[in-house]
């Protein structure tokens, strides 16, 4: 049976190095990859590992590119994208294409298939979903956090992404969007993945807003990059 995984949680800042160090200061998490790759959409990154997901932080360094177009929609730093992980890739694109979502942007790179969807199609964030070759195995590749991201791995505050949470103008009709797009059904009118829970809030900005950790120290809410954390 197919899977659809919550992988990995984008924010978008205008000052990058300050909100690492404060992902380490809060959270404990060292960066395990800066991809040069992104630099084509005008941006930096790092990616930090949380257990076997990841959080990755972009920032602009030029004009015109999209993640400062959502720092200017949030008013200031604030969350970016919901990046998910499926082993049947094929199945998914065709419920977006039957859909009608537009992807914002595609890609495969030896395997590794990216597929960003239009979030003016599915409300709430952007949403991505993406395909690994040999990533069955939750500590095995993940392409956009490098070929040693293990090693970056600590967990001694947090291990992992137990959920997040969406805003959204119309909350009921981006869970219906996204449940019709990944084939899973509702429950309380939040999504549930195969290792998280996705929910939907209303608010006037289209947003990741929320993130909940898992780990060994009880995380209280704490704002970072805009964004809340908590346990």
């Amino acid at each position: 049976m197919s899977w659809i995984r919550l992988r990995q949680v984008a924010l978008v800042a205008h000052d990058l190095d300050a909100v690492v160090a404060d992902l380490h200061r809060v959270l404990g998490l060292e960066v395990a990859f800066n991809d040069p790759a992104v630099a084509t959409f005008g941006l930096r990154n790092a990616v930090l590992p949380i257990g076997t997901q990841f959080i990755e932080v972009v920032s602009p360094v030029r004009e015109g590119t999209a993640g400062g177009r959502q720092l200017q929609r949030l008013g200031g730093d604030g969350g970016y994208m919901v990046i998910c992980h499926t082993d049947d890739h094929p199945p998914v694109r065709g419920r977006v294409d039957d859909l009608g979502v537009r992807v914002a942007f595609e890609h495969d790179d030896h395997g590794y298939r990216i597929m960003q969807l239009h979030p003016g199609d599915t409300g709430g964030s952007f949403l991505e979903i993406d395909f690994q070759p040999g990533g069955e195995d939750p500590n095995g590749p993940w392409f956009p956090a490098g070929k040693d991201w293990q090693q970056a791995v600590r967990t001694s505050v947090v291990d992992g992404i137990r959920g997040v949470t969406v805003q959204t103008a119309d909350p009921a009709r981006t869970a219906a969007r996204w449940s019709a797009i990944t084939g899973t059904g509702l429950v309380n009118g939040a999504l549930p993945l195969d290792n998280a829970v996705v929910h939907f809030v209303e608010g006037p900005v289209e947003s990741l807003v929320a993130v909940q950790v898992t780990g060994p120290v009880p995380v209280s809410p704490q704002v970072i990059c805009g964004v809340t954390f908590s346990s």
